[in-house]
């Protein structure tokens, strides 16, 4: 398996010498090297965001990705209301996130089992509208200090006096719109400024470097410009010879990435950019090849060769 990044500037990433690439290249399995997780797409990243500084300062980049649990991943301790109980828990009880155990050192603490073993911690605080701090669980000082308020108490002290007498969530989290959010209160907090305005720790991570991040909207069409690359380096590596040899097939892998020329990426840029369809972006590719963008005659050269249909959509973008 293989993750890198690409642009129709430069394709893939590298640093100006060659000698440096965010491109990493992994067994996946419990036996191999694991799976692509949260963690590795933030170290990925940042060695991205490192050649980006160094070799390219001067430039304004955009990193886009995919909508994938994996990119959206926030921090632990990160506000949400889906679990949230509605009251304060009884005496002797407390609430809190169930998080993985680790050492200091960040390796996971296993069970007699082998299985992860879980620990509760504290949900950071929110915010008040004015900006000022809001504890979610009672101070010291309080007969129930460090123990969670529960939905309705948080409401309240947001100004919804009404929140004791609220559900605590809509089922399935489907709420009646016509309620205006007002409904439960899941809702309400879902809706507050601190809670939408949570970010990712990719996000996080980028902000604080100076990179705006981008997330495709979800289920998005499988033709954007970096599933054309993949399937453009897909049907490449099927034309290499079969092997079932480990190193046969990474090389094949690579080999079949660094196929793709910049002018095709570049052709599927432009092509993702105008709305074309899978069919229309293949007859493109096929009939201006050799050239870095589609032409101004696109249109007309398609409705000439009966490749528009009456359930043809095409967004043309203003120059």
């Amino acid at each position: 398996m293989v993750a890198d990044f690409v642009s129709a500037d430069y394709g893939w990433l590298h640093s100006k010498d060659g000698k440096e690439s965010a491109r990493v290249v992994f067994c996946p399995g419990k036996n191999c090297d694991g799976y692509f997780d949260n963690n590795d797409i933030l170290t990925q990243s940042w060695k991205a965001l490192d050649i980006l500084t160094h070799d390219y300062p001067d430039e304004d980049h955009v990193l886009v990705f995919d909508n994938a649990t994996t990119h959206l991943k926030r921090a632990e301790d990160a506000l949400s209301a889906r679990k949230m109980p509605k009251f304060t828990p009884k005496v002797g009880m407390n609430w809190g996130i169930e998080v993985t155990m680790k050492r200091d050192d960040g390796t996971i603490v296993y069970d007699d089992k082998g299985k992860p073993k879980k620990t509760k911690i504290h949900m950071r605080n929110g915010k008040f509208a004015n900006a000022t701090i809001q504890e979610f669980y009672y101070p010291e000082g309080h007969e129930r200090a460090g123990v969670f308020k529960g939905m309705a108490q948080i409401l309240v002290e947001q100004g919804y006096t009404n929140a004791p007498k609220l559900r605590a969530e809509c089922a399935q989290f489907r709420c009646d719109p016509l309620l205006e959010g007002r409904c439960c209160c899941q809702r309400i907090l879902f809706n507050e400024p601190d809670f939408a305005a949570g970010l990712s720790l990719l996000e996080v991570m980028c902000k604080e470097q100076g990179f705006q991040v981008i997330f495709l909207p979800k289920f998005h069409c499988e033709l954007n410009f970096i599933e054309q690359c993949w399937g453009a380096a897909k049907r490449a590596y099927r034309l290499m010879p079969a092997s079932s040899k480990e190193d046969d097939l990474e090389h094949n892998m690579i080999a079949s990435l660094d196929a793709i020329e910049l002018i095709t990426m570049r052709r599927f840029m432009d092509a993702y950019h105008r709305g074309l369809t899978g069919k229309q972006a293949a007859w493109a590719g096929k009939k201006y090849h050799g050239h870095r963008v589609l032409p101004e005659s696109l249109m007309k050269d398609m409705e000439l060769d009966n490749m528009l249909t009456t359930k043809t959509i095409i967004h043309l973008h203003p120059a």
